[in-house]
């Protein structure tokens, strides 16, 4: 064997040769993993799952299904990692205290909010929300691209059309290499009137931005106290949420009883309770002498704490939110994919990265109708020569020896392409009636209409924008 060609490879520091495979490591489970896509709110595990569901029909029309079916599905087909991963991103798309809309309907045991886990994959049962659906609405007519799977057998979206905002809607946590995201979740109706407030004035400042959206609205409820954090958190992308839980307190003849009814965001309830217990066995809180959770699902939260003859129960509350997670801070950061790069980004920012993926989607919704009604208006077009010479067409036909015969018989006499003799040959004797006729030539007079409106559309950038604005207020 001849050495002739061979190069000696120069040789590199193993401290560039980390830096660069680490650098390539972290973006790879920063993008491909851990942090959401700024235009559908989505990491890929969770859109691999809704793409799934949604081509297998389990969607809010359907039966349940059993989540183990899900799971396999998108393991096989999409998202090469374990099965854990893809149905604990299952059970959080379900849980009604992790999520403003949830985008799953789950059947069975999903947790609870005291930090029970969620029953195995094969006693529960799921099927989409129409909400999720509304994420994937016009995916057929080629809105977004599409990619091969990790095996190039299958096609997924890099990312869905996405009808409404849900990245702020629902919000997200993940934690990537060197850089976590924490987005809180928000009222659908606050967001889509941002939106559109943005969308019909581009010069909108954050603060009045802020009067459609005025700040983060949790499953769980709770008390945001102060707009500082908000307005940082909005205005820079980082920044904290102080959030209190929500107690009345009850005078009874000789003593006062605190209620518990809402707690602050991604708190574990029995943790609270187990914690409020420790610091009155530590005597830190004196005035308690009593503590039920009375939680259920028909009643919701209700934790009672019974407060001691003589004391206060304004001053034992006070000590709950200073010593409990009855009053907590959530730290938020608006971390992003966006356009393939993680980025940091304010409100604003972030709800126009959403309206320019609207106005794409459909603009490229709008090309796909155009392109199928102009196929569908030149092949109405030859059957209506070929009716309107219907006698001379037999003769043709008849005199031909063979199908490619009259394939260029036809199109040499009616200059028609392959697609219209195909569709003249393939054409039923019923087609032949007066009725027939005429619905042919008012199919043909509506799509002339529809190709006159798509290529108005497509002309005016203005007209599309009003297509994303009615779409979101719908």
């Amino acid at each position: 064997m001849s050495n002739e060609n061979y190069t000696v490879p120069r040789p590199r520091g193993i401290e560039d040769l980390l830096h660069e495979a680490y650098l390539k490591y972290s973006l790879s489970v920063n993008v491909g993993r851990a942090i959401p896509d700024v235009r559908d709110g989505l990491k890929p595990g969770m859109r691999r799952v809704l793409f799934s569901m949604s081509k297998n029909g389990q969607t809010k029309g359907s039966s349940y299904t059993k989540c183990a079916r899900v799971v396999g599905d998108v393991i096989g087909k999409y998202h090469p990692h374990g099965d854990g991963s893809v149905y604990d991103t299952m059970v959080r798309m379900a849980q009604d205290f992790s999520m403003r809309a949830p985008l799953i309907d789950g059947q069975g045991n999903f947790g609870s909010i005291d930090g029970d886990p969620p029953a195995a994959y094969r006693y529960t049962e799921c099927r989409m929300e129409r909400l999720a659906e509304e994420l994937l609405a016009d995916l057929s007519k080629d809105t977004v691209d599409m990619r091969p799977n990790f095996d190039e057998k299958e096609m997924e979206p890099t990312v869905l059309p996405a009808r409404f905002p849900n990245l702020l809607v629902n919000g997200t946590t993940g934690i990537g290499v060197g850089m976590a995201t924490s987005i809180p979740p928000h009222n659908l109706t606050e967001v889509i009137n941002a939106t559109v407030a943005l969308l019909d004035q581009p010069t909108i400042t954050i603060s009045e931005m802020m009067q459609h959206l005025p700040g983060p609205d949790f499953p769980t409820g709770g008390t945001i106290v102060g707009l500082a954090g908000i307005r940082r958190l909005y205005e820079t992308g980082r920044g904290s949420v102080y959030c209190r839980g929500v107690a009345e307190i009850i005078a009874d003849e000789n003593s006062e009883r605190i209620i518990i009814t809402e707690i602050p965001y991604a708190v574990n309830k029995e943790n609270m309770v187990k914690k409020i217990a420790e610091l009155v066995n530590n005597k830190v809180i004196t005035g308690i002498n009593s503590l039920n959770d009375e939680s259920s699902d028909r009643v919701g939260i209700r934790v009672v704490v019974g407060i001691k003859r003589g004391s206060m129960g304004r001053v034992v509350l006070n000590q709950l939110y200073k010593h409990t997670q009855l009053a907590t801070s959530y730290g938020g950061q608006f971390l992003v994919v966006h356009q393939n790069q993680p980025k940091t980004l304010n409100l604003k920012q972030l709800l126009q990265a959403y309206l320019d993926h609207r106005l794409e989607v459909i603009t490229r919704r709008i090309r796909f109708e155009l392109e199928k009604a102009e196929k569908r208006a030149h092949i109405v077009e030859g059957l209506l020569k070929a009716v309107n010479n219907i006698d001379e067409v037999v003769v043709i036909i008849r005199k031909s020896r063979s199908k490619d015969d009259a394939h260029t018989a036809l199109a040499v006499r009616f200059e028609l392409s392959r697609r219209q003799t195909t569709a003249i040959l393939d054409m039923r004797l019923s087609q032949l009636t007066g009725l027939a006729i005429e619905d042919l030539t008012a199919e043909f007079d509506e799509l002339m209409i529809k190709i006159t409106h798509y290529k108005e559309l497509l002309a005016s950038r203005v007209l599309r924008l009003a297509i994303v604005r009615q779409e979101l207020i719908e």
